[in-house]
């Protein structure tokens, strides 16, 4: 806002203006992208409507999870689930099933075919 200036009077020319302001309460905002997320706790939310757009002004505590996964335990668990297809499409030991994993950099595909 503008110093000295009425926050009525500062919405009243916003709307001759054409531009509509809105607070969102909200409590996370999540950003999903291709290699990671970006998650906004306790944000301020604020939604400007402004010559037939709509744009959002957010601000609060960011961190980011890496692939998306939001957790280690998220990414044991696919791996565990992977280890245990792979055993019961080729017949072999968790060891050997591990190691085609890792040989694959987690490619489950690519792990069944080394095995087969």
């Amino acid at each position: 806002m503008l110093p000295g200036m009425d926050p009525k009077k500062m919405q009243a020319m916003m709307k001759q203006l054409g531009i509509a302001q809105e607070d969102i309460s909200a409590n996370r905002v999540i950003i999903e992208c291709d290699d990671k997320n970006i998650v906004i706790e306790n944000p301020s939310v604020v939604s400007v409507k402004m010559q037939g757009q709509e744009n959002f002004q957010i601000s609060g505590d960011v961190s980011e999870n890496v692939n998306g996964t939001g957790s280690e335990e998220a990414e044991e668990d696919k791996t565990e689930e992977d280890v245990r297809t792979i055993m019961e499409k080729v017949g072999c030991l968790e060891q050997e099933a591990r190691m085609a994993l890792e040989k694959s950099e987690g490619d489950l595909t690519e792990a069944l075919l080394s095995l087969s």
